[in-house]
């Protein structure tokens, strides 16, 4: 049987608590072997994170300043404090203040550590312990060292840090976006609230104390089983038709288009929540345990309710992905002759999340929140890259390396379960010059025939190709009908096998059909051919086998002509019209994320920055078809047709009307009273410099953290930095300017030195003015990336908060970082950037 420890192990810590106040479970001893481990997120005079082992039978616990952090450079303060007993591991809500640790306690993690192989719990009395987690957010190998202590020092200073594995991350990954209990799911403010509600201790005592706290334990336990978190409490989503992709014969053109590869694999959805998942095919059928290693490895993600569309693969002997690799593994059972072959998971659409239905969102809006999903996951799940105008070179490389072809989808189109030309599939065919040699009848009633035969010239004499079947209208079809009637001829004009020309009607060979295939067979027949249409520039005599040429193209196609490119609209830095046409062309993919179908003003300068501009949000349609048009009611009840986007076009076509800057409003055209961001704009008196700007932000991020909402930091191309935060919609625009002006004032008042909330340029001196006016209907806000009318030509750009603290000016980024910002936008920091599912709170 195990030994109990020392009852003296828990005596500092029922010293320190009154526990006719408090409602911290008293010191009892438990016994030895366990290996929990838990972190409560603790709010007393300042916030920190309680770290806790299980180590005979006691929890030994650190005090982590700013919490943990997965970036393995990043060194975290761990203050070691008295040992708990078990049964604090449990312990959520409220401790009274003037109290111990007074203040409010969330279960932010738990789990299950041990050490690594060779180390021991006992590493820990000589001031070094390597340990593994298995937590629901906290996992992979860690370290706790203890520092060389000062002279009268009296606390014990620890040094936690992440050790680097596939588990690494960014400092602001874990303590920046995840804000809810994993119990009950709360945030911080709803615990607090809930306890200085209806199971306060205040003024209680005696059996109504005890009263209290039996009823405060029951309300967390009801809310643990009804409300335990976003990933435990829902089911995977149920089976959707998938949406399919129309065969086209060439890429499609613009800035509107993005394009991604078309894997060689198994179409599939996979539905989960949590350790839950489903896997299944694009017909609906069940195939979870086929490919268990994938199920697997989403459960380890511990998603949401989620569905995803993807694709399944395995690779081949040469690394791509391979049909016929995919069906061995099945058949193999997931390996072969010993040696493990894995399948791949390439994730490329999301239709559902957290309840929410997506599909009527644009396609580059579902991409933009799926890479946010799955940021943090690993290999067998990707994320499907793509490209956005460059289709065209995409498919070249796919094809030189023997891969299946691209998919191409519309960027702002939504998600239809079934076959459009939203979504087209170029396969690598090539396309070449063939003589109709002759025509085979059709068994299909009103069809003139089943397909042509085909021929090239060849050492000076036709010689047989195959056969086209497929890619006829049928006006081409009556087209090539009335052609074949006067050219009738009895015998063949070429050798042709008789097993494949049965039934051959035959014709004189000076007609030219253009046709796309896949390859020619070793019989040197066409494979997968298809009609493109009758060449009359060709003769036939010179229709001959072509050789593939080098697709050779230089930007990214667009339909939008800018003219005079050369005029400067920077004059202190020489930059010119087309230089910035140029830039919005590189970033629209990153850009759209965050502007496309927003209503939106432009701030025009036909004449460059230095000359007269303007603010314009209304058009009767001078901008042309690629920027739109919705007619929203103002203040007087007259309805306006206000501007939006949805292309890289459309921007373009801003941009040739001398616009500079973009700046949308808080919702979408289509929902255009359901607010869905909150912005704070940190606007400093002349006085201050960018650090206290930079510490104001950070201060905001605190204060929204604590109410459970996830923001993000922005540089704005000016002086100040923007704090947005993303919100689910659901409340009206009064609702969202209450809370947005009663927090900027809530803080104003308890920093009066530091903030104000009022414009006024006189009561701003010296100080902060958190410019909460940005929430109001109709009020915009300048949009990611987007250029400003500025000295320099800067733009505004997301960064993590990590990143925050070195920049050393608001106008870090120009128009010439256009490749720098795009593989910004594509790391794993900004991944997700300005998205999070989250309802505004009450305040």
């Amino acid at each position: 049987m195990a030994r109990k420890p020392d009852s003296d192990a828990l005596s500092t810590y029922n010293a320190k608590r009154d526990f006719k106040r408090t409602r911290e479970p008293k010191g009892k001893r438990g016994t030895k072997g366990g290996n929990s481990f838990v972190v409560q997120k603790h709010a007393a005079r300042r916030l920190h994170f309680d770290f806790r082992l299980e180590i005979d039978g006691v929890l030994k616990s650190w005090a982590v300043t700013r919490g943990p952090s997965l970036d393995p450079k990043d060194k975290r303060l761990a203050v070691r404090t008295e040992d708990h007993p078990l049964d604090y591991g449990g312990f959520e809500g409220t401790i009274p203040q003037g109290e111990y640790g007074g203040g409010t306690v969330m279960l932010w993690d738990k789990g299950t550590w041990r050490p690594i192989e060779g180390k021991s719990a006992k590493d820990l009395e000589g001031g070094h312990l390597h340990f593994i987690l298995e937590g629901e957010r906290m996992k992979g190998e860690w370290l706790l060292v203890r520092m060389k202590p000062r002279k009268g020092e009296k606390r014990e200073n620890w040094l936690l840090r992440k050790v680097d594995d596939g588990y690494t991350g960014s400092e602001d990954d874990l303590v920046r976006r995840e804000l809810t209990s994993i119990e009950t799911g709360r945030t911080m403010q709803e615990i607090a609230r809930d306890d200085e509600g209806e199971h306060s201790f205040k003024d209680r005592k005696g059996a109504q104390l005890d009263k209290a706290l039996d009823e405060a334990a029951e309300h967390t336990r009801k809310v643990a089983a009804g409300k335990s978190g976003r990933q435990a409490k829902g089911k995977p989503p149920k089976f959707r038709k998938p949406q399919l992709a129309t065969l086209v014969d060439h890429v499609p053109g613009g800035s509107d288009w993005f394009h991604e590869i078309k894997f060689d694999g198994y179409r599939c959805l996979v539905a989960a929540a949590g350790d839950k998942v489903v896997v299944y095919t694009r017909s609906g059928q069940d195939w979870t345990d086929k490919f268990a290693p994938l199920r697997d490895a989403f459960a380890a993600l511990d998603l949401p309710p989620c569905l995803i569309d993807g694709e399944v693969t395995a690779s081949g002997k040469d690394g791509n992905p391979s049909f016929s690799a995919l069906q061995a593994v099945l058949k193999r059972g997931h390996g072969a002759q010993g040696k493990q072959q894995y399948l791949d998971f390439h994730a490329f659409d999301l239709l559902e999340l957290d309840g929410e239905d997506l599909t009527a969102h644009s396609n580059l809006e579902r991409k933009e929140q799926l890479a946010g999903l799955l940021a943090d996951a690993r290999p067998p799940v990707h994320v499907a890259d793509h490209v956005i105008g460059a289709g065209e070179q995409l498919l070249e490389a796919m094809c030189g390396a023997d891969q299946e072809g691209i998919i191409s989808k519309r960027a702002d189109a939504p998600y239809r379960a079934k076959r459009t030309r939203n979504w087209l599939k170029i396969k690598c065919t090539r396309r070449q010059e063939f003589v109709i040699v002759g025509w085979q009848p059709s068994k299909a009633r009103g069809r003139p025939f089943a397909s042509l035969l085909l021929a090239q010239h060849e050492d000076g004499e036709l010689t047989y190709k195959g056969k086209v079947g497929t890619g006829f209208t049928s006006d081409t079809m009556d087209e090539l009908a009335s052609k074949f009637s006067s050219r009738a001829r009895k015998t063949p004009p070429l050798e042709a096998p008789a097993s494949e020309t049965r039934n051959a009607q035959w014709i004189r060979a000076d007609l030219v059909a253009e046709v796309a295939f896949a390859e020619f067979t070793a019989e040197g027949r066409v494979r997968h051919a298809s009609f493109l249409g009758l060449r009359d520039d060709k003769s036939a005599v010179d229709v001959k086998p072509e050789r593939a040429a080098k697709v050779e193209q230089d930007d990214p196609p667009s339909d939008i002509k800018i003219t005079h490119r050369d005029r400067v609209i920077f004059p202190d830095s020489g930059q010119t019209k087309g230089d910035l046409a140029d830039y919005y062309a590189q970033v629209a993919p990153v850009m759209l994320a965050h502007l496309a179908r927003r209503p939106v003003s432009l701030v025009r300068c036909p004449q460059g920055r230095a000359k007269k501009c303007f603010f314009q949000k209304h058009d009767s349609g001078s901008f042309g078809e690629s920027v739109h048009h919705v007619s929203i009611a103002e203040k007087s009840g007259k309805k306006q047709p206000y501007l939006y986007v949805d292309s890289a076009e459309g921007l373009l076509s801003c941009v040739q009307m001398g616009s500079i800057e973009f700046h949308a409003w808080a919702c979408h055209q289509e929902a255009v009273e359901q607010p869905d961001r909150m912005i704070f704009d940190l606007d400093p008196d002349e006085e201050l410099d960018f650090a206290d700007v930079k510490r104001a932000a950070r201060d905001l991020e605190k204060h929204l953290a604590d109410m459970g909402l996830v923001s993000f930091a922005m540089l704005t191309g000016g002086k100040g930095v923007h704090v947005l935060v993303p919100l689910r919609t659901g409340h009206d625009w009064d609702t969202h300017k209450d809370f947005a002006s009663r927090f900027a004032e809530a803080l104003s008042k308890a920093e009066p030195d530091r903030f104000t909330a009022t414009m006024s340029k006189a009561k701003r001196k010296g100080k902060i003015f958190i410019d909460w006016l940005r929430n109001q209907r109709g009020a915009t806000a300048v949009v990611p990336y987007s250029a400003r009318a500025r000295e320099g030509a800067p733009v505004a750009i997301p960064v993590t908060w990590a990143e925050l603290a070195d920049m050393e000016t608001a106008a870090a980024f120009t128009i010439s970082d256009a490749a720098e910002l795009l593989k910004r936008a594509g790391s794993a920091g900004l991944q997700g950037w300005g998205f999070a599912d989250q309802a505004l709170p009450e305040l």
